[in-house]
């Protein structure tokens, strides 16, 4: 979905991350840290984006990180090749809390012709208040790294 008053798919940025998400989605206005790995002039494939962002998450360097495609799909696929990682493709507000608070999603993975930039600042929010709950998730959560370490072993 392109909102009304954005220009036409054609003729506007597409957006991979840092600077070209902050245009788009309006994150300027939240107070979440953007690593500025990509600029408006230079659209690298976004398996290389996903990997690099989320390579850094998984050493250390950002404890969350934000990425968007056209869906959010592709993303969160390739983020989710990273040994350590938990990357969640959000398509809308409960998700977002979900994939924190049960999957302790590090990486949210938003699409730029899927929901609108209102409705995408919405998730956000929603995904960066919330922390992992633990409980009944973490035993899930353990499982998930368990498959990740049998299956990093057999390749």
């Amino acid at each position: 979905m392109i909102p009304e008053n954005s220009p036409s798919a054609a003729s506007r940025p597409r957006p991979v991350i840092g600077v070209s998400l902050k245009l788009y989605f309006g994150l300027a206005r939240t107070r979440a840290w953007l690593a500025e790995v990509a600029a408006l002039d230079a659209t690298p494939p976004y398996p290389d984006v996903a990997e690099r962002v989320a390579r850094s998450v998984a050493r250390g360097e950002h404890e969350r990180a934000v990425l968007i495609c056209g869906t959010g799909i592709g993303m969160a696929i390739a983020a989710n090749k990273v040994p350590g990682i938990r990357a969640a493709q959000i398509p809308d507000s409960y998700s977002a809390e979900r994939a924190r608070k049960s999957n302790d999603a590090q990486i949210a993975c938003f699409g730029n012709r899927t929901m609108g930039v209102e409705a995408a600042l919405v998730c956000l929010q929603h995904w960066l208040v919330s922390d992992f709950a633990g409980g009944g998730s973490a035993p899930k959560v353990e499982k998930i790294k368990a498959v990740e370490s049998r299956n990093l072993r057999a390749a």
